[in-house]
């Protein structure tokens, strides 16, 4: 590969970034045991969440990383520890979902949200844990939250009380607002860099999910657009300062995943109509296709490549990555794009099975890779 006189990016997403999830240290996990029990309160849980994040942050930053995340070491799950903060969701029991891994079949059962009255933003969700990360890191914090789709993709119509909304467009605004309001909260407080985890509009990409989200009575061609749409009104507010970025997940949970398919059937969709600054994209094997759907990118948004593997303890070489970055060059402009791994190392409390080492060094592969190719991260 013929590295790229392309400059270091000053504004996130940068050239060597991640997707924000780490494994757990044990003090952490025992500690999290201690309180479900009852043997420690919530402000000691805090003390030790707070101690690992200290030492996260300073993880990151030691390699060399511009993006610092508190590794999401105050969640269970990606996703529902935030949205159950919002007025009207809750969670009733769960539905197994198969997923797939080179082991076997991991079969999970994770909560089910449901709407059961009107989605309201009542109070700050993530303010106080971003004051926390900013006071602790010397680079940009960055903040990971679950898309807004994700209230309504697994569940469809059959989640969502008919009492409070029997009419689907007031749900998806009162779901829009709230974002806006949480977001401006955020960018009061100072956040830069904002990034949403969306699981959906990669299961979109599935042949199977997208069978099943016919059979919940969806379009699973229309549901894209009605995606993006939801998507701008949540982040239509934020300030020129702010930076927001999509991460695009197919199930990680365990090294395993719940869906495959190449990005053709959101492409153009996902790269032209949805109004964010960058994208985080798994590419780190065959079930997420090939290079082809990035001839949708416009100018003015960066696609950071998940090259490197969360799941497997398998390392990267660099050359493997160039020779990535070079195929996916013939569809779009390597100045655009950045390196990551594909997926957090620990989307649920549960973390992948990977040696904490190995998530060092592939973290370490991305930075040097990013320097060889854009001249830094």
């Amino acid at each position: 590969m013929t590295d790229h006189a392309t400059p270091a990016r000053n504004v996130p997403p940068f050239r060597a970034d991640h997707v924000g999830s780490f494994l757990r240290p044990r003090a952490l996990l025992d500690a999290r045991e201690r309180f479900a029990k009852g043997a420690i309160d919530a402000a000691a849980l805090r003390e030790v969440e707070d101690a690992a994040i200290r030492d996260i942050v300073k993880f990151q930053e030691d390699l060399g990383l511009r993006g610092v995340t508190d590794g999401e070491f105050r969640r269970t799950y990606f996703h529902i520890d935030f949205l159950t903060k919002l007025d009207g969701v809750e969670t009733k029991g769960g539905i197994a979902v198969s997923f797939h891994s080179n082991a076997g079949n991991v079969d999970f059962a994770p909560p089910v949200m449901q709407v059961t009255k009107k989605v309201k933003h009542a109070k700050p969700i993530q303010r106080r844990d971003f004051d926390f990360l900013a006071a602790a890191t010397r680079r940009t914090p960055k903040v990971t939250i679950p898309s807004p789709t994700m209230l309504h993709f697994r569940g469809g119509r059959g989640a969502i009380s008919r009492d409070a909304y029997p009419g689907m467009e007031d749900f998806f605004d009162d779901v829009a607002q709230a974002y806006r309001e949480e977001i401006a909260d955020l960018a009061a407080a100072g956040c830069t860099y904002l990034q949403l985890d969306d699981t959906n509009l990669a299961y979109l990409c599935d042949t199977k999910m997208r069978e099943g989200a016919t059979a919940r009575g969806d379009d699973p061609n229309e549901l894209p657009r009605r995606y993006a749409k939801l998507i701008n009104a949540a982040i239509a507010t934020r300030p020129a300062s702010m930076r927001v970025c999509v991460h695009l997940c197919r199930g990680n949970f365990k090294s395993a995943w719940a869906a495959e398919g190449g990005y053709e059937p959101v492409a153009e969709v996902l790269f032209n109509e949805l109004e964010v600054d960058g994208y985080f994209l798994e590419y780190d094997d065959a079930r997420s296709g090939d290079f082809v759907p990035l001839r949708h990118v416009p100018k003015g948004k960066t696609v950071v490549l998940g090259l490197v593997s969360t799941k497997l303890d398998r390392m990267e070489t660099k050359d493997e990555l160039k020779h990535r970055i070079d195929l996916a060059s013939k569809f779009m402009s390597v100045d655009q794009m950045a390196i990551s791994p594909q997926c957090g190392f620990s989307s649920t409390v549960h973390g992948n099975d990977i040696a904490v080492a190995t998530q060092a060094a592939k973290l370490a592969l991305c930075v040097d890779t990013a320097r060889d190719v854009w001249g830094g991260v």
